[in-house]
C-alpha cells in the first residue's frame, strides 16, 4: 500500500520509512510526487498534522501520513521548524536551508534559555494518517520523549534539536545516538508504534510475516 508522507524532511522519511517497515508500506514522499508543502497555520501538533495530511491526501489521491513535531518544556513548540528567523536564498536548496535553518534555530534557543536553571523539556510527535482528503475518522498517535536541554549543542546526528536534548538515562543527547536506537526509542518511534497498532486495528493492515504466514 502506497502511503503519502506530507514531508519533504529526508530525517522523518528514513525514520518513518524504518519504523513502519513491519507493515510493508511504501513510503513515500510529498516532492517525490511535485505535491507543494501545506500550511500549518494552528496553534496544536494535532491540528497542524491532520492539515497536511488532509492536503497530501488531496493532491495525490490517496492515503496520506503527516508529522508534526517539535520541542515543547517552553519555547518553541509548533514553531519549532521555523524558530529563528531565517530567508532562504534564491540559489540555496531546499536541504541546505533546512541544515541553516536548524543551526539557527539551535542558537536562538540557547541563547532564550541562558542563564535559566528549569531546563527540561521534550521532543512531542504526533502522527495523524487519512484513507483521503475526506477521511471522517482519522488515526491520531503521540509520542513523547523527556529530557532537558544543554548549554551548547553535543554529537554531530540527527537533525533539528536533536543536538541540544539531553537524555541522562542514557548520558548522551538524541544526536549521540545511532540511528537504530533512535528509532527505538524516539518520540517519533513512540507514535510510530501506535500508529501500527491502529493501522492494524482500524485498516485492516498486517505486518509481512503475518501475511506471509497466510498466504502459505
Amino acid at each position: 500500500m502506497r502511503l503519502v508522507l506530507a514531508s519533504n524532511n529526508p530525517g522523518k522519511l528514513a525514520e518513518l520509512a524504518a519504523l513502519f517497515a513491519p507493515l510493508g508500506l511504501d513510503l513515500v514522499a510529498q516532492g517525490a510526487l511535485a505535491i507543494d508543502e501545506a500550511d500549518e497555520p494552528h496553534v496544536t501538533f494535532i491540528e497542524n498534522a491532520l492539515a497536511k495530511a488532509r492536503h497530501a491526501a488531496r493532491a495525490s489521491g490517496g492515503a496520506a501520513i503527516a508529522d508534526d513535531s517539535g520541542l515543547c518544556g517552553g519555547a518553541p513548540g509548533v514553531a519549532s521548524a521555523h524558530f529563528a528567523p531565517v530567508e532562504r536564498g534564491a540559489d540555496e536548496d531546499r536541504e541546505t536551508f533546512r541544515r541553516r535553518q536548524d543551526g539557527a534555530n539551535n542558537r536562538h534557543l540557547l541563547e532564550l534559555m541562558r542563564g535559566r536553571r528549569q531546563r527540561a523539556a521534550h521532543f512531542v510527535g504526533t502522527l495523524v494518517a487519512v484513507r483521503s482528503a475526506d477521511d471522517p475518522e482519522p488515526l491520531v498517535a503521540i509520542g513523547r520523549w523527556q529530557g532537558e536541554l544543554l548549554e551548547a549543542p553535543r554529537g554531530s546526528g540527527g537533525f533539528g534539536y536533536d543536538p541540544l536534548l539531553y537524555l541522562p538515562s542514557f548520558g548522551r543527547t538524541v544526536a549521540d545516538l545511532d540511528a537504530a536506537s533512535k528509532n527505538r526509542l524516539s518520540h517519533r518511534a513512540q507514535a510510530a508504534a501506535r500508529m501500527l497498532a491502529l493501522l492494524r486495528d482500524a485498516w485492516g493492515l498486517r505486518a509481512l510475516d503475518e501475511a506471509s504466514a497466510s498466504g502459505r
